[in-house]
């Protein structure tokens, strides 16, 4: 059977004009611009029934997971202004606000 079009025909690729980058999504916890990888992270955990996902760099989503239980981040949700009342949160926030969006850092488990 022939085909209705040439594999590689007379047609030209459509004129694309020049796109503006998109600007990075800040993030969700810190409020700086992502970088290069953003993590997109559910604030309540899927094992709890959360489905929406927020973005995030990767060294602020590792300080809720080392910092939090998963019960813990369902019972703050999508409420940012809580999570950021916790000392070491805030704490964290306050550091990382002058870091480069691509900064990355390893993170202690928090002792229970």
């Amino acid at each position: 059977m022939a085909r209705k079009h040439p594999k590689h025909g007379p047609y030209e690729e459509p004129h694309r004009e020049e796109e503006a980058p998109a600007a990075a999504p800040p993030c969700w916890l810190c409020g700086r611009p992502t970088g290069q990888t953003i993590v997109w992270h559910h604030p309540v955990p899927k094992s709890r029934g959360g489905r929406d996902v927020v973005p995030m760099h990767p060294v602020c989503q590792k300080m809720l997971i080392t910092s939090f239980t998963n019960s813990e981040l369902q019972r703050h949700g999508m409420d940012v202004e809580g999570l950021l009342a916790d000392p070491a949160v805030r704490k964290f926030v306050d550091w990382v606000a002058n870091k480069d969006p691509d900064f990355t850092a390893t993170m202690a488990k928090k002792q229970r």
